[in-house]
């Protein structure tokens, strides 16, 4: 992906702030790369809790991660605040492709590039189930063609 190609930040709906903390910077001084992940995960869950009234101990469908991809463009370090801004580019029957840019606060220039895909899931079976339609009613302002 080119500098050209990288996405910008008008190109996400949804944009929130999550502050780094000291434990999230390793010996080099910048945020370790497995980081980056909880940073998808805390914007999408964050968004399905707040929108969706998900309750991760209690929800009878859940969303399990089956496939995760990140493209490293810039160094985030603490103590900056990350802007993780996120769109859904698949809003399946069963599946949800969110796209998740990652920005240092004020800057223009995507730090991270990420995909996360949720299949949602019996609790108890574990066997694939519809979408919720409050997630459904939650995730379709987000729905972009990337």
């Amino acid at each position: 992906m080119t500098a050209v190609d990288r996405p910008r930040r008008e190109d996400f709906p949804h944009i929130r702030e999550i502050p780094t903390r000291w434990m999230d910077n390793d010996v080099y001084g910048h945020v370790n790369n497995v980081t980056y992940y909880s940073f998808f995960d805390t914007v999408v869950n964050r968004h399905l809790i707040d929108e969706a009234g998900l309750n991760p101990a209690a929800s009878r469908e859940i969303g399990l991660v089956v496939e995760t991809q990140c493209q490293y463009f810039r160094e985030l370090s603490f103590p900056e605040v990350i802007e993780a801004a996120m769109r859904v580019t698949k809003l399946g029957r069963t599946s949800v492709i969110y796209e998740i840019g990652l920005f240092k606060k004020g800057e223009d220039d995507i730090a991270a590039f990420g995909h996360f895909v949720h299949v949602y899931v019996d609790r108890e079976t574990r066997r694939p189930v519809e979408l919720p339609e409050r997630v459904r009613t939650a995730l379709q302002p987000l729905v972009t063609h990337g």
